[in-house]
């Protein structure tokens, strides 16, 4: 079953704000048996508002009925298939816990692993901003202890990189072990150019967003802060200057992005826990420039005595939501 994905541009539900599609303006619908189906989604991380999903029973095409009543334009067709998921890939939609982890068939432990892994990187780089100042100087600044963050940072960026390689069931090219050539697969399929990340107490610095320029052309030096850790790593005393405060940053919100990409952002920022304390004093998380026709739409099951009118309701709380199908990630 395919979909489709708009931008709403009215509002038409009885008893409803007039100016719902402000704050809700994309939408995504599909049509069961006897109805359409509608839910809105918000710009702001791109929120799938399953507690806003629209049905009515059928009476002229899907897009008749989305361009009526929602206003539809640009329209485009869903690439994803209503109802499934990739598997260890987060996208929209999957907001809670449990969703995440049936949706995208991940164990509690790694989940659990990799977050604890990321609040000691942030720990270690908030040690470091209570010495260097990240102004323009300081963040060309270089230590024992940046190297030290920056070597910690990308293997655990590597490990991230790792699992979904392996979850694809990809063997290393030379054999042995994966390497750039490898980890560069995972880029594109995985939209890690999705997430940008913003230090919260430094406005004045640009946001972070790690993998903007990864090439599988060139995919090591396309990406500065890995190939400054790279160099480092091998020879000391040659590139001990690529250490800098800049590319530490860059490689701990790498691991930011992808603890997003494979668990979801909302359990990092919305937890009770310390890491979400930590990531709220230090960092905003954004989605952008999200192609929506990836996203993952639930597919809902209909009761046979569901109203034949225009009808707003919370699908996931009514438990009308069918159990997510997990495609294999193919990278």
């Amino acid at each position: 079953m395919n979909g489709i994905c708009y931008n709403n541009t009215k509002t038409t539900l009885p008893n409803w704000v007039e100016d719902l599609h402000v704050s809700q303006p994309y939408g995504y619908a599909y049509e069961t048996n006897t109805h359409f189906v509608h839910i809105y989604g918000k710009k702001e991380l791109f929120i799938i508002s399953v507690g806003l999903t629209v049905t009515e029973k059928k009476n002229e095409t899907l897009i008749n009925w989305v361009e009526k009543t929602f206003g539809a334009e640009n329209i485009k067709s869903l690439k994803i298939e209503v109802g499934h998921t990739i598997s260890g890939v987060w996208r929209p939609s999957l907001y809670y816990n449990d969703d995440i982890f049936d949706g995208l068939k991940i164990e509690g432990h790694e989940k659990y692993s990799s977050q604890q892994g990321l609040k000691i990187l942030i720990q270690r780089l908030d040690e470091l901003l209570l010495y260097i100042e990240p102004s323009e100087n300081g963040l060309k600044s270089y230590s024992h202890k940046s190297r030290e963050l920056i070597l910690l940072a990308c293997t655990e960026v590597e490990n991230h990189w790792g699992a979904l390689l392996k979850r694809a069931a990809i063997n290393p090219q030379n054999g042995k072990s994966f390497t750039t050539n490898d980890y560069v697969r995972v880029n594109g399929a995985c939209h890690l150019k999705d997430f940008s990340v913003k230090l919260r107490n430094y406005p004045n610095i640009n946001v972070f967003s790690p993998f903007d320029n990864w090439s599988a052309s060139n995919p090591t030096q396309s990406l500065a802060w890995y190939d400054a850790y790279n160099k480092t790593k091998h020879d000391r005393d040659l590139n001990f200057s690529l250490a800098t405060l800049l590319n530490c940053i860059y490689a701990v919100t790498a691991n930011i992005v992808m603890c997003c990409v494979r668990f979801g952002p909302f359990n990092l920022f919305n937890g009770d826990g310390m890491l979400s304390a930590y990531l709220n004093e230090n960092f905003d998380i954004n989605v952008i420039n999200c192609d929506i026709t990836t996203f993952y739409i639930p597919r809902i099951e209909l009761p046979p005595d569901t109203r034949n009118d225009l009808l707003v309701y919370d699908c996931y709380r009514s438990k009308h939501n069918k159990n997510w199908v997990i495609n294999d990630l193919i990278l």
